[in-house]
């Protein structure tokens, strides 16, 4: 029995990856999840979106290289982004990688790593569509929260973003097989599920011809055991009168909404290859906090796109002003090879994009705090996650915190309390973007 360790990378969407890939192992006959200087092969899921995410990637390869010499390990494997965006490359450029898997062979991982760790390492890249988004999983996080991906790949062509080529066109997944796999997870104590893809808005419409978001949404509804339904990446442009009526109507939808704007610009936004502008996105706000009453809105923004003159990012940092989202993260433009971005004139230096990004967040960190203060006093539903020892008191998350990319909420309790259970916390405090308070 070979022992295998994992290092997962990234999105929500290649954790699911790395959750397959995971049983797949364990059917085979793999120990996983030992420490890495005990494992036999270490697998880096990797990410390969921009600049940052590659850099992180090598640097855990390279670790994890280490422990050939301080551990067991006989074999580095590289799966996820990286792998299937530049193959071949990376175990020349990276001579700590033995093995190079993309995406379309994720369903051959164990006799991958085998092989690998039988001095027998050949890189395998599998079509793109080989890749099976039915496969069962392990769990790799809170046994109370799971994702769904409902969808892979995505057909939107934003000029800065190598995901079309990295994992090709969207493809569906059905209905039937979404709530499937949902009750599984329910069964084995999953309460909140985050529903995520691409573009979770486009779901369906490679599949149905147009979206289905808001039956597949209606459907997980209706299973016992979760309580919380919470749906990423939705893209403004495809936000419909029907889907805000859903969230506003049904209780398990919580009234939370990730939009990926970009931009509030329409020149830049044209130039991304994406629509709207600052008006048409500031009446879109308006109208979500209307029809859903205490909605929770979070975005992402890019600055130093091509371009973007001080005029442009002035009026980006105005439409963040007047929109006060809840939640906001802001990156500076990477220049992927490969995109249409890469090759436009008119090229940001770096510290100009990193002082807009700055400035931005340093705007966002008082909307933020303004917003959070405003909660004192209010009670909160939060799914507990687990005990900060430093601070002695529990922790865990509201409705309006997403995993890993929101705040927390910390609260004093007077009885022992179960991790994934759901309590009530009065807000007494707020520490910039985490609320304090204690169990009522």
């Amino acid at each position: 029995m070979y022992k295998i360790s994992m290092v997962s990378l990234g999105c929500p969407k290649n954790q699911v990856d790395a959750e397959q890939m995971l049983y797949s192992l364990r059917q085979a006959g793999f120990e996983i999840g030992v420490p890495e200087a005990e494992a036999d092969a270490i697998i880096i899921n990797t990410c390969g979106f921009i600049e940052d995410a590659k850099s992180e990637a090598i640097e855990n390869i390279i670790e994890a290289a280490q422990y050939k010499t301080d551990g067991n390990c006989k074999a580095v494997v590289v799966t996820g982004c990286l792998a299937e965006r530049y193959r071949d490359d990376v175990t020349t450029e990276i001579p700590e990688a033995d093995v190079c898997v993309g995406i379309g062979s994720n369903g051959n991982i164990a006799e991958i790593v085998k092989n690998a760790i039988e001095g027998k390492a050949q890189n395998s890249y599998g079509k793109k569509e080989d890749l099976d988004l039915n496969a069962k999983r392990i769990l790799g996080g809170w046994p109370f929260t799971a994702y769904l991906k409902i969808a892979d790949g995505c057909d939107n062509c934003c000029t800065y973003c190598a995901i079309p080529q990295i994992r090709g066109r969207m493809r569906s997944r059905t209905i039937e097989s979404c709530v499937a796999e949902a009750k599984q997870l329910a069964e084995g104590g999953v309460r909140e599920l985050i529903v995520v893809a691409q573009d979770t808005t486009a779901y369906g419409a490679d599949l149905y011809g147009e979206s289905r978001l808001c039956e597949l949404l209606s459907e997980l509804c209706k299973i016992d055991g979760i309580e919380w339904i919470r749906t990423l990446y939705t893209y403004p442009e495809r936000i419909s009168d029907d889907l805000l009526n859903l969230i506003a109507k049904e209780k398990k939808l919580v009234k939370y909404l990730d939009i990926p704007i970009q931009h509030s610009c329409g020149e830049i936004l044209k130039r991304m290859n994406r629509r709207g502008d600052k008006e048409s996105l500031l009446a879109l706000v308006k109208k979500i906090r209307a029809t859903v009453p205490g909605v929770t809105l979070r975005t992402t923004l890019i600055t130093g796109f091509p371009g973007e003159s001080e005029e442009h990012y002035e009026q980006l940092h105005s439409f963040v002003r007047e929109a006060k989202f809840d939640r906001l993260g802001c990156f500076t433009y990477s220049a992927e090879e490969g995109t249409i971005a890469s090759e436009l004139p008119d090229q940001v230096d770096s510290q100009t994009k990193q002082d807009r990004a700055e400035h931005i967040m340093e705007t966002q960190l008082d909307i933020a705090s303004a917003k959070n203060e405003a909660k004192i006093g209010t009670v909160q539903k939060v799914l507990i996650e687990g005990w900060d020892d430093y601070i002695k008191c529990y922790y865990g998350r509201s409705e309006a915190d997403a995993p890993e990319i929101d705040g927390k909420v910390f609260f004093m309790a007077k009885n022992q309390l179960v991790i994934g259970d759901f309590v009530d916390v009065q807000i007494n405090d707020v520490l910039e973007y985490d609320l304090l308070g204690e169990q009522i």
